[in-house]
């Protein structure tokens, strides 16, 4: 998918979540300066079916708890999660993985 035909905000996050794809996502990484590697793969993947199963993005509590099932104890912590999206689960994982502006940002805008 072309970057330029896809719909974003002022945040550079995607208006409709539907536009994602793998191609979109790396080169939504390529802009945060993020290597995506296979558990930044999972929590994108994880994040999208959470979104698809609930209609809402997913806060990162509801990630971690899943990732706590999934994985082991230390791959379910905020700090595992920032280690990998430095600049925030909201602001990089969410915009990578195709989501709306998280409402939590979107209150603090």
């Amino acid at each position: 998918m072309n970057m330029i035909n896809v719909e974003r905000d002022e945040s550079g996050f995607l208006v409709n979540p539907d536009d994602w794809d793998e191609t979109l996502a790396s080169a939504l990484a390529e802009e945060e300066s993020i290597e995506l590697k296979e558990a930044h793969w999972r929590i994108i993947h994880l994040v999208r079916e959470l979104y698809f199963q609930s209609g809402i993005v997913p806060e990162l509590r509801h990630i971690m708890k899943r990732l706590k099932t999934e994985l082991s104890a230390d791959q379910a912590t905020r700090k595992y999660v920032y280690h990998l999206f430095p600049y925030g689960y909201g602001q990089q994982a969410c915009k990578i993985a195709g989501m709306r502006l998280p409402r939590k940002l979107w209150l603090d805008v």
